[in-house]
C-alpha cells in the first residue's frame, strides 16, 4: 500500500457522500448521516478484513459476514462489489500513511540511510500487512486489471513521493530518479522476503 488513500468518492444508495467525518455528518439531515456514518464504519471493518485476509477472500459474503450483516445490505451502501474494495483500500492506504508517519520523522537524509530506514519500516511488524495487501494488488494488476492498475500506480507515485520528500537532494529530477531506484531496492526486498528468501530480505 501506499501513503496516499486510492479510492475515488463514492456514493451509498441513498446519496450520502464518502469519506464523512462526525462533524460534517452533523450538518446532513439525520437519515443521511447516519447513513453516511454508518458507511464509513463498514469501510473500516471491511480494511480490517483485507489486511487479514487478503484480496483472494474478497467475495461479497465474506465481507458482508466480516461486518456483520448481508451482501444484499452491503450493497445498499455501495454500487457494487468492486466499489468496496476500492473504498477498503483505499481507508487501508490511509492507515498505511499514519503508520509511515508514525515510524519517522521526515527529515531528509543521505539516500543510504533513507534505504536502509525504508526497508526496516515496511518490514515492521505494524507495515508487514499492508505489504502484502499491495503485492496483491500489483499481481492482480500485472493480469491485466483496470481498477487494481489503477490503484497500484497511485500507490506506487505515492510511495515515491513520500521517499523523494525525505532525500537529501535538492535537484527535483535527480531527486526523482533516486526515489524510484529506492522503491526498486525496496520493493525487492519485500517480496523475496514474502517468498521466505530471508537472506535476501530484511530481517
Amino acid at each position: 500500500m501506499s501513503p496516499k488513500a486510492t479510492s475515488a468518492a463514492v456514493q451509498p444508495a441513498d446519496g450520502a457522500p464518502a469519506g464523512v467525518t462526525a462533524a460534517a455528518a452533523g450538518a446532513m439531515p439525520a437519515a443521511m448521516a447516519k447513513a453516511a456514518l454508518k458507511r464509513e464504519a463498514i469501510i473500516e471493518r471491511l480494511a480490517d478484513f483485507l489486511l487479514a485476509e487478503g484480496l483472494s477472500a474478497a467475495s461479497l459474503r465474506p465481507m458482508a459476514a466480516a461486518v456483520g450483516t448481508s451482501d444484499r445490505m452491503l450493497l445498499y451502501y455501495f454500487k457494487d462489489r468492486q466499489e468496496i474494495v476500492a473504498a477498503a483500500l483505499g481507508c487501508a492506504a490511509a492507515r498505511l500513511a499514519g503508520q509511515l508517519a508514525a515510524g519517522d520523522d521526515g527529515r531528509r537524509r543521505p539516500a543510504a540511510q533513507l534505504e536502509a530506514d525504508m526497508l526496516a519500516l515496511t518490514s515492521s511488524p505494524a507495515v508487514w500487512p499492508f505489504m502484502c495487501l499491495s503485492f496483491e494488488v500489483a499481481a492482480l494488476a500485472a493480469r491485466g486489471d483496470a481498477m487494481y492498475r489503477a490503484i497500484g500506480s497511485a500507490l506506487a507515485t505515492g510511495f515515491r513521493d513520500w521517499v523523494a520528500a525525505r532525500l537529501e537532494i535538492d535537484d527535483p529530477a535527480a531527486r526523482e530518479t533516486e526515489a524510484w531506484r529506492i522503491l526498486r531496492i525496496v520493493d525487492g526486498a519485500l517480496f523475496l522476503r514474502a517468498l521466505g528468501v530471508e537472506a535476501s530480505a530484511p530481517p
